[in-house]
């Protein structure tokens, strides 16, 4: 997973927002259902990654429908 950075979220359509955050949020609950099982992960702060990613894509949303930065 590479990093998203604002400025690459900002370029995103928000239907490519949507979809992007929707695939965030089945891979966290992936990497949940894994550390649950007991079969652990490969790279332990993988799930910290994924909810800062989704922060990132809720705030700038969030910035766009305030009007913020505009």
């Amino acid at each position: 997973m590479a990093r998203l950075t604002p400025q690459d979220i900002r370029n995103l359509t928000p239907n490519e927002r949507e979809k992007r955050l929707q695939e965030l949020y089945d891979e966290l609950s992936s990497v949940r259902i894994d550390l649950a099982t007991g079969g652990g992960t490969d790279n332990p702060y993988r799930m910290r990654a994924i909810k800062k990613a989704i922060a990132r894509i809720l705030t700038i949303q969030r910035e766009e429908e305030l009007g913020v930065n505009e």
